[in-house]
């Protein structure tokens, strides 16, 4: 028994055979904006064993073959475990080294987490709660690829808040007698990752760890990247519970998610801002609106952002906010504007990129700043989930990639 949510796994990993730059693929929701990385990654990808059929990238989510998609994405599952392709890790857990695309070395410890212990309603105060808002419509899709799968594959990070790095570094030291189960590099810049299979006696050692720190601070787990990944595996177990009401679902693989934790603490881990990009609206309505609404203009203090429009940018300060953060304010006018003269939305990582897709026709694209990342647990405690896409932690190419798998049906 664990002494927190976080706990071990049977964790399944591509047997020896397979070609693991070709089988780690990036989170489903990076390069939404980016069609040629997508097509890169199928070129690499060719024939081989991949995560990359086995999750559906949300560049494809909402098309209309999207249903054919998800039907093939159970068929691929169902033939890699009856190919053999899988080998099965129980009671595991496994450390990980990253080293980022910047060269920075990022820890973790991949496990997985009691969804009883999880509401990422907003006021929440479950031992791991989300960090940014819960939007109900985006789980819907993601539960049509969950409700039939064998497998999940996460891209789920959860951090602690650990100053004196009690739970994770201390692994670092004991590599030379851990087993290597895997290291290589990941495809499209996406640096090198290690992974090492912890002895039971480093998975008590983690869990008597995280079990102290949880005594001296409010919130132990909070949600970095896969919100609503995690969202949708809870609302998955929940509807189990609710259609099989005389079944004990206690022990059940659905209550549980596979994840990585992450110390908010490493140096690696730097928080960015997510920018938007707007498309097929009228530029100078838009900002005429948004100045009616969030008192915009280039003067005076006040929330801060940029607007990018072609080859055009221009600084601009609210003046009569709608949260908290700047993010916040721009979201919820983009949200009420986009419902009554429609267009459509899409969340970026990178300044630059942001910047090329600004330059198509009836399109704006809005550049926001980062938040300190030091304030993100005291901010989940006392006001709540943030915004919804407030940060980004690092670039793209760092997202997690899909390498490990658990089984989720009975």
């Amino acid at each position: 028994m664990s002494s927190t949510a976080f706990c071990p796994a049977d964790i399944l990993l591509p047997n020896e055979n397979i070609d693991m730059p070709k089988w780690a693929v990036v989170a489903c929701d990076q390069f939404t904006g980016e069609p040629e990385y997508w097509a890169e990654t199928e070129r690499i990808v060719g024939d081989s064993p991949s995560t990359l059929r086995l999750t559906l990238p949300e560049i494809y989510l909402g098309k209309p073959d999207t249903g054919d998609r998800i039907a093939q994405i159970n068929s691929n599952i169902e033939s890699y475990l009856s190919a053999g392709v899988f080998r099965e890790l129980k009671n595991a857990m496994v450390y990980v080294r990253r080293i980022q695309s910047d060269g920075k070395l990022r820890e973790g410890i991949v496990g997985a987490v009691d969804l009883e212990q999880y509401d990422y309603r907003a006021g929440s105060k479950s031992q791991i709660r989300a960090t940014e808002a819960t939007v109900a419509e985006r789980i819907p899709p993601r539960l049509k690829i969950r409700e039939n799968a064998k497998i999940e594959l996460p891209h789920i990070m959860i951090l602690i808040d650990d100053p004196e790095r009690t739970v994770i570094e201390p692994l670092a030291g004991k590599t030379a007698d851990l087993e290597k189960l895997y290291d290589f590099e990941l495809m499209q810049g996406g640096g090198r990752i290690s992974g090492y299979l912890l002895s039971d006696k480093e998975i008590s050692a983690v869990d008597s760890a995280l079990g102290e720190l949880s005594k001296k601070c409010e919130l132990l787990f909070a949600m970095g990247d896969g919100n609503h990944s995690l969202a949708t595996a809870k609302e998955h177990y929940e509807r189990l519970k609710r259609e099989n009401p005389d079944v004990d679902m206690s022990n059940h693989p659905a209550r549980y998610a596979l994840c990585e934790i992450v110390n908010l603490h490493s140096p690696a881990l730097e928080f960015e801002a997510i920018h938007r990009i707007v498309t097929g609206v009228n530029p100078k309505h838009l900002l005429e609106k948004m100045q009616e609404k969030l008192g915009t203009d280039t003067n005076g203090e006040g929330q801060k952002l940029t607007v990018v429009i072609g080859e055009t940018e221009q600084a601009l300060t609210i003046h009569n906010p709608l949260s908290k953060l700047a993010v916040g304010s721009l979201q919820t006018f983009l949200d009420e504007y986009l419902r009554e003269f429609g267009g459509e939305i899409d969340y970026i990582h990178g300044e630059e990129v942001l910047k090329s897709l600004a330059k198509a026709e009836n399109s704006v694209g809005f550049i926001l700043e980062p938040m300190d990342k030091a304030d993100l647990f005291p901010a989940v405690i006392h006001d709540g989930a943030l915004p919804r896409k407030t940060f980004s932690m690092g670039h793209a190419e760092d997202k997690r990639y899909y390498l490990e798998a658990r089984r989720i049906q009975a």
